[in-house]
């Protein structure tokens, strides 16, 4: 009977402590951490505003199970300490009943982190990562006004200025890069200014009072603001380049899985035919050739690579139900636990019960989760390792609660 009084009374204390600390925790990994490592990287203010609310859904992954933790704590610390636990023991009423309404918030939330990780958390990334570079000249800008340069490898070009004067460019040194990543041309101006054309993907640069050296020292030239030039945007400047399995919903997982696990069997089936079998379309040549080797040896690459994807889709569709399971995990060590303590003392609690979970818990779901990666081991024993001693943890101590 899970409507009874006491039920509610449990429940409700625990929500109400749980929303507040969540708000309260959430807001402070949001603004001190995430908002200045965005503003560091770059973004404007205006860019970070509109990026708050989508980065939230990132950060209750991490929130949520401690906030979890947190209320349980509270809450049954509180009632432990009143000696409201021991009267309810007294009247006859066994104490997992007690329990019962912290497992549930547990299995809710447990519930909620999985839904994040399924379609909300992608998506977010997904839009944060257009917001950003939709706007890619204001990102250019900001970059500039922060750090006064631009250098990133994957670009065609570094951007060193004394300032930024709104949309001016105050002495900037550009040095345009070649293939190699060698610069072959260094230009100084007293002014610039850039304009971005995303659907061309170029960046058009205006120069005023502008002189060129080429890297032999030579061909000194002028430029004016009537003589812009362009550069190409790097091909990972874009909102869907370089998308990691992070930032895939669950069944772009499943679909990226599916087609990672047709390319694998097309390699095995070129590998095991031999050159010699293969269409003429494949323009692979004939095993007397001297390209014959290399060619066998780009399809064994291609057969790792194609097996290291699929090892990295399968731990990410295993980590996310397990660090979601986390939640249950950590309500089965908190209740014991907050209840022994008997302690109004809420943060002393918590700490006790939260400290081993940091030195236990999450050193062992990276761990399996990095060895998950390399596939030598069974990625399901690693992933979910971590939430099995927990587990086991959690069930040893229900199990001496209700014993005594």
């Amino acid at each position: 009977m899970f409507g009874s009084i006491l039920h509610r009374m449990i429940l409700w204390e625990l929500l109400k402590v749980f929303v507040m600390s969540l708000i309260g925790i959430t807001g402070i990994l949001l603004m001190a951490g995430i908002v200045a490592e965005a503003s560091q990287a770059g973004l404007g203010p205006a860019q970070i505003l509109a990026a708050i609310p989508l980065l939230i859904p990132s950060t209750l992954p991490y929130t949520i199970p401690a906030t979890t933790l947190f209320a349980c704590c509270v809450t049954y610390g509180r009632l432990a300490a009143d000696n409201e636990i021991l009267a309810i023991k007294s009247s006859g009423v066994n104490i997992l009943l007690v329990v019962r309404p912290g497992l549930l918030l547990g299995l809710a939330m447990s519930g909620l982190t999985m839904g994040l990780y399924l379609d909300v958390i992608p998506s977010s990334h997904r839009l944060l990562r257009q917001l950003v570079f939709d706007d890619a000249e204001e990102l250019l800008y900001s970059m500039l006004r922060k750090q006064r340069a631009i250098n990133i490898l994957q670009m065609p070009f570094a951007i060193w200025v004394e300032g930024v004067e709104g949309r001016k460019l105050i002495d900037p040194v550009i040095k345009r890069r070649n293939a190699q990543g060698k610069t072959e041309m260094t230009i100084r101006a007293k002014e610039a200014e850039l304009h971005v054309d995303m659907p061309r993907r170029k960046i058009t640069i205006h120069l005023k009072a502008g002189t060129a050296v080429s890297s032999d020292g030579g061909n000194n030239a002028t430029f004016n603001v009537l003589e812009p030039f362009e550069v190409d945007l790097p091909p990972n400047f874009d909102a869907e380049a370089n998308r990691k399995a992070r930032d895939l919903t669950w069944n772009e997982l499943l679909e990226k899985r599916q087609e990672w696990e047709k390319e694998d069997a097309a390699c095995k089936l070129r590998i095991a035919a031999g050159p010699t079998d293969l269409p003429p379309s494949t323009n692979v040549p004939p095993d007397d050739s001297p390209e014959a080797p290399k060619n066998l040896r780009k399809l064994r690459t291609d057969e790792e690579n194609c097996r290291q994807q699929i090892i990295w889709l399968n731990v990410e569709l295993l980590m996310r139900p397990a660090l979601s399971m986390g939640c249950f995990c950590f309500i089965l060590v908190g209740c014991p636990v907050g209840i022994w303590l008997s302690r109004s003392d809420f943060l002393s609690s918590f700490i006790v019960c939260f400290l081993p979970i940091v030195l236990l818990y999450y050193p062992l779901m990276l761990c399996g989760t990095g060895m998950a990666k390399e596939g030598r081991i069974d990625p399901l024993l690693l992933i979910w390792g971590a939430n099995l001693v927990m587990g086991a943890v959690g069930a040893t101590l229900f199990w001496r609660l209700l014993r005594n």
